[in-house]
């Protein structure tokens, strides 16, 4: 007769169990606070109990059944503690005995097959893996649990409340802070693309709009290129279809300062596009731009 697992081993498996699914579900350990976690708890302990103590009344009942040397026998190893008998039947080989009760008559190359039981640690693997993959599928399928375009537009929306947050406790960004950042280059080309695209051309090529892809700027209120830009962003061109972006409210100093950093990429980190190669003519004079 086999020895039974303890109650308390039951217990701290479903207590386990019960954890690692609340929290799936979760996504947060706020739910050990809750009385619905705590009064599942509760039940669980009390089935467990009285799981044992069918079992006990069970185990009783075929103990009358044994022989005298089945009872000694099954007595001296029920005192063995649980962990050690655990770790035996993992670890340890059987007897001599015990191994030609599961002989099977089927061998190969002088080496017999045993008809072993699995290990309980990877039966338990199993059936573990088997509840949490039905309770994942009717989740992943009847709940928004575990779907990524769900769990991406709930951290996006985190993400850009945070980003909000912050930008509202920071100063706003005037010509004099701000700087160039190679970080703000593909920002500033989604500014340049909504904004200002129409009258400069793809990629600053110009058409209605100068080139701002070559060295001649009829606008140089500024020393350096990034500060020009940013300038002529904010304050536009007086007489020109040049609006004041930054003066009338539509662009932020951060999206100046990217669009600025944007026109400096195009203008010094790129070769000018000539008119040959569809780049609008020169207009304005040549510039002797300060380094950053």
């Amino acid at each position: 007769m086999k020895q039974r697992t303890p109650v308390f081993v039951n217990i701290l498996i479903i207590v386990g169990l019960l954890i690692v699914f609340y929290y799936l579900f979760v996504q947060s350990y706020t739910f050990l606070s809750s009385p619905y976690f705590w009064g599942t708890i509760v039940i669980g302990c009390i089935l467990a109990y009285i799981h044992s103590s069918i079992g006990d009344l069970i185990e009783n009942n075929k103990f009358k059944k044994l022989s005298p040397e089945e009872k000694t026998a099954y007595l001296k190893e029920k005192k063995i503690p649980y962990v050690k008998r655990l770790y035996d039947s993992a670890f340890k080989k059987q007897s001599a005995t015990e191994e030609k009760d599961i002989l099977i008559d089927h061998g190969f190359d002088g080496i017999m097959e045993l008809d072993n039981q699995l290990p309980k640690w990877w039966v338990g693997l199993f059936w573990f893996g088997t509840a949490f993959c039905i309770v994942y599928v009717a989740a992943f399928s009847f709940t928004d649990f575990a779907h990524p375009i769900k769990e991406y537009d709930t951290e996006y929306k985190e993400q850009m409340a945070a980003v909000e947050a912050y930008l509202k406790d920071q100063p706003a960004i005037t010509i004099e802070s701000a700087a160039f950042s190679e970080d703000n280059i593909a920002a500033g080309e989604e500014v340049f693309k909504s904004n200002c695209v129409s009258c400069h051309s793809d990629g600053g090529r110009g058409g209605i709009g100068p080139n701002l892809t070559d060295n001649y700027w009829h606008n140089q209120p500024e020393k350096t290129l990034f500060k020009n830009v940013f300038h002529v962003v904010e304050n536009g061109v007086t007489g020109t279809a040049m609006q004041a972006w930054g003066k009338n409210g539509i662009l932020t100093g951060t999206d100046i300062q990217n669009v600025a950093a944007y026109v400096y990429s195009i203008n010094q980190m790129k070769k000018p596009i000539t008119p040959a190669e569809g780049g609008a003519p020169p207009y304005g004079d040549e510039a002797h731009w300060e380094k950053q």
